[in-house]
């Protein structure tokens, strides 16, 4: 099943991206609005460039229901809510195919059920008292079944003959998020 392999195959990624955005500080109350902010602007390049993509590429599975996982507005009003700019462009790589496509969204759709985690404990930080997750908490209760529902359509639909691809899709995703 390809989300156990993306899993596997890209749990270095992960692990360097979680490094990176200081995700340990969200759990022992020290994440600051300026690592939050960071935390948003790698997410805002990352969605911006792909999810345009994920959705051309992927619009012929609607049961993936790509208008209800778009993150996008969500992302961009709680940068606006904190006064980011949002003239912020890195040039990523496109994505190849349908494969490399879902696996850039495996990479998202993981982020939000991470996301979900991340809005719960700065939520018990007061430092983050007067702050609104729209994107973090994008989902709300449905986090967990999109996310189940996801893995199982990526699981039914990437073949073994596009593994590769799907895997090469998730860690542009990743490369993003750096």
């Amino acid at each position: 099943m390809i989300s156990s392999i993306l899993k596997e195959k890209t749990k270095t990624h992960h692990d360097d991206t979680e490094a990176r955005l200081q995700s340990q500080k969200i759990f022992d109350k020290s994440y600051t609005l300026d690592d939050y902010k960071k935390l948003l602007i790698h997410n805002y390049e990352l969605i911006s460039q792909f999810e345009p993509q994920i959705q051309a590429k992927l619009k012929h599975y609607p049961e993936l229901k790509l208008d209800q996982r778009s993150k996008l507005e969500s992302l961009k009003k709680d940068l606006q809510n904190l006064n980011i700019d949002l003239d912020r462009t890195r040039h990523s790589d496109e994505l190849k195919n349908e494969a490399e496509a879902f696996g850039a969204l495996y990479v998202m759709e993981g982020s939000t059920l991470g996301g979900n985690v991340i809005a719960k404990q700065l939520k018990k930080n007061p430092d983050f008292e007067n702050v609104e997750f729209n994107y973090f908490g994008v989902y709300g209760e449905h986090t967990g079944p999109f996310w189940q529902e996801f893995k199982s359509i990526i699981d039914e639909t990437i073949t073994e003959d596009h593994y590769d691809d799907c895997v090469n899709g998730a860690k542009k995703a990743y490369q993003l998020l750096a």
